[in-house]
């Protein structure tokens, strides 16, 4: 075989696709029992994409014309499933990956992975010249260690574990994590009659960039052709006028711009859905500090005040286990499971090593991604026929 991709999310899907487009045989290996998995099952139901349909449609296949400007998740997994069906993409389920490494005598990167579900100890092996790592940004939920949730008698969930609101009215919901999702499951919880607080957990948390949906776009569009210093001092000041001084309301502005900490710290702004209204009306109760430790339903803060509470929400996040299974990983990921190479050649290692998704640039970089690796393996493969062939002709020549 080819290719090796492990991943069959919306990375490896893209992938799977554009290697199809040119008839580039490959086996895609994923540990669920479905394709994107993280929405199909552990996606809350009133998602939608944040950003314009076209920033994140698949290689070689657009939205329909008539989905919304932001498609909701039910579209985008009708969508998903026309881009299986329409590239034959048939992923072989119940594979987590053991181990990767490439077999310098071979010339070939050799993949064992365990089958699951079978009841049986079953581990198959691959081998293919090229690798690519298309796992994702969101492989493993992440809740920190906090000094004595273990004794919590109420329900504990991550946002994985999350779908709506309805169960929780007249509930006190406490929700960690002022990211995206934390404040898009705060407002869900408080639509639904919910008693929501919500908790920064870090010092980089403590301070949030709050942008509307418009004011992001017009930011990505307007970045093609400003410096990026001035794109992101105009969607400051956007954001200023919009949603004016949060501080009195435990949020913070940071010092540094919303696309400088995107770059630095992987951290998103926050595209405001009607959080911000929310937290001014009182709805939703910010607690600016961290937890110190819970002990049975109350829970200390660092600040040494503390709240009772009957749920706790965990959107606290992601792990890569990259590092876990793939020997030699670091030629072109970090220790976190992201490219270590700068864009635009962050999909690129060595040996035929490739990453695809992993550039926190979410559905428009895993495009991108797919369609270099795609052509990079092809001028490879030709390269190898036009040296196979030239081998051919001077054999002939000899007496």
């Amino acid at each position: 075989m080819a290719v090796i991709i492990v991943g069959a999310g919306p990375s490896g899907l893209a992938m799977a696709g554009c290697l199809t487009q040119l008839s580039i045989p490959y086996i895609l290996l994923e540990r669920e029992d479905c394709f994107a998995s993280l929405w199909k099952k552990y996606a809350y139901d009133r998602l939608h994409l944040h950003l314009k349909k076209q920033v994140c449609e698949l290689p070689h296949m657009p939205f329909p014309s008539n989905f919304p400007r932001y498609v909701p998740k039910h579209l985008f997994l009708q969508y998903l499933d026309d881009y299986v069906s329409r590239f034959q993409i048939q992923p072989l389920y119940h594979r987590t990956v053991k181990s990767a490494f490439y077999d310098q005598d071979l010339k070939k990167w050799k993949v064992k992975a365990r089958v699951n579900g079978n009841g049986e100890d079953v581990v198959e092996e691959y081998n293919g010249r090229f690798l690519v790592v298309a796992s994702g940004e969101t492989a493993e939920p992440y809740v920190p260690e906090v000094k004595g949730l273990r004794s919590f008698p109420g329900k504990i969930l991550h946002s994985t574990g999350y779908k709506s609101g309805k169960e929780f009215r007249e509930k006190k919901v406490l929700v960690v994590g002022s990211g995206n999702s934390g404040m898009e499951i705060s407002l869900d919880l408080a639509n639904h009659g919910a008693n929501t607080s919500l908790i920064v957990r870090s010092p980089i948390n403590l301070s949030v960039h709050f942008v509307s949906k418009e004011i992001l776009n017009l930011g990505v569009f307007l970045a093609r052709y400003l410096p990026f210093k001035m794109v992101e001092s105009l969607v400051v000041w956007l954001s200023k006028l919009v949603y004016g001084d949060l501080t009195k309301f435990g949020i913070k502005r940071p010092s540094e711009g919303p696309f400088t900490m995107k770059a630095k710290y992987g951290k998103f702004p926050v595209i405001d859905l009607g959080t911000c209204r929310k937290i001014k009306s009182g709805q939703i109760q910010v607690l600016p500090a961290e937890i110190e430790s819970i002990e049975n339903d109350i829970v200390l803060l660092k600040n040494e005040k503390s709240y009772h509470f009957e749920t706790i929400v965990f959107c606290t996040g992601f792990k890569r286990s990259t590092h876990l299974w793939l020997k030699g990983y670091d030629c072109l990921l970090n220790d976190d499971g992201f490219s270590k190479i700068s864009y635009p050649n962050n999909w690129k290692g060595k040996n035929g090593l490739y990453c695809c998704g992993l550039s926190r640039k979410g559905l428009f970089g895993a495009k991108q991604d797919a369609l270099n690796i795609a052509n990079h393996i092809k001028s490879l493969l030709c390269d190898n026929t036009q040296n196979d062939d030239d081998d051919d002709s001077n054999s002939e020549k000899k007496p």
